[in-house]
């Protein structure tokens, strides 16, 4: 064979090879780089409200990105979010799942220095369930209601809506209604054996106790905010990981727009991703008619839906959970350029800090 056509075919083979590797089903497209840690620990909550948590763990999106950067993984489960921000506290988690009214005392507690919302995870899904008996805000009277943890996102919300009906609670003492403070699967035993006569929960619990135990809703938390849409689950990372490591947050940030994607475009795979993880970190299944009704009740964003936080922190202060000065306080809380960056890569829409941070 002539040298030159042996050149020609052993150029026409690279390049077909080269062509190959870069056509590859599986190839992280490229970002520039930043600087990634050897392990992150992620938080996040066995609820339906955490979906994007468990179907990324399910799914191995968190891993696709984090291997590239040499990165390992490790997860914590919390029941709820005053407890994950205490770990974060502690530095035993990087990064977590979480609602906005645990986020906001994070921030608040340490003078704006503990933490950063890096990205919106999900929408609604949190109701107001009571006994059958309860009809009218005057029936809630001397009643006592459950919440999954006190200063969490449900226990303001519920606290602040009493206010605004003229009714008071309190930490302790007396008050007109008896919140409880409760882990979410004790608050279903109580509410069955009559202990309690309904509580404000996220889902999959309230759907749990209307299914499971007759409960009844008395209110969709969705109808008290513009548009349905108020924050339920964000993503915030602790500050100095965040400095150090941007890196690893961008790498997280891309499997969970995966797993929103997936679990907006394949509701039915997606709830059965969830019920593996769920089954896997708890033992048991929910039933699907929880699943199904909890679903339903659920907007999985990466909005983080800024303006209803800042309601939230206001609230909060309202009731004397919060000393700081409410939205006011909050200046600083949202860096949503890493998200905005991977979104303009997607080609779309950036989300808006509402002038709280950076975007």
């Amino acid at each position: 064979m002539h040298i030159r056509q042996r050149k020609l075919i052993i150029s026409f083979i690279a390049g077909v090879a080269l062509i190959m590797s870069n056509s590859s089903a599986d190839a992280v497209p490229k970002l520039a780089k930043l600087k990634t840690a050897k392990v992150v620990r992620v938080g996040f909550f066995t609820n339906v409200t955490h979906a994007p948590a468990m179907i990324a763990q399910e799914r191995n999106f968190f891993q696709k990105y984090l291997k590239a950067d040499g990165t390992n993984i490790e997860f914590v489960a919390f029941n709820a979010g005053p407890a994950a921000i205490e770990a974060m506290k502690g530095g035993a988690i990087d990064i977590t799942y979480i609602g906005p009214s645990p986020s906001i005392n994070g921030y608040a507690s340490t003078k704006g220095s503990l933490l950063r919302v890096v990205s919106g995870s999900t929408s609604g899904g949190a109701e107001f369930v009571v006994n059958p008996s309860i009809s009218t805000v005057e029936d809630l009277k001397g009643k006592k209601f459950a919440t999954p943890q006190l200063g969490n996102t449900q226990d303001v919300a519920i606290r602040a809506w009493l206010k605004g009906k003229g009714l008071s609670t309190s930490i302790t003492g007396d008050s007109d209604v008896t919140i409880i403070p409760t882990e979410n699967a004790q608050s279903l035993v109580l509410f069955q054996r009559g202990d309690i006569d309904g509580a404000w929960l996220p889902e999959p619990w309230s759907s749990r106790l209307v299914i499971e135990a007759g409960a009844k809703v008395f209110l969709n938390e969705k109808t008290l905010w513009p548009k349905g849409q108020f924050v339920t689950t964000q993503i915030i990372a602790s500050t100095d990981f965040l400095k150090k490591y941007p890196g690893t947050v961008r790498s997280l940030i891309r499997g969970h727009l995966d797993a929103i994607d997936l679990a907006n475009k394949n509701p039915l795979q997606s709830q059965d991703d969830v019920q593996k993880q769920i089954e896997k970190w708890t033992g048991k299944r929910l039933p699907d008619a929880v699943m199904t009704r909890s679903w339903s009740n659920l907007t999985f964003t990466a909005d983080p839906v800024s303006s209803s936080l800042s309601k939230s922190a206001d609230d909060a202060v309202e009731i004397g959970l919060l000393t700081t000065l409410g939205s006011r306080g909050l200046s600083g809380i949202y860096d949503l350029r890493l998200l905005n960056s991977l979104l303009t890569f997607k080609k779309a829409k950036k989300v808006s800090s509402q002038g709280l941070g950076l975007q």
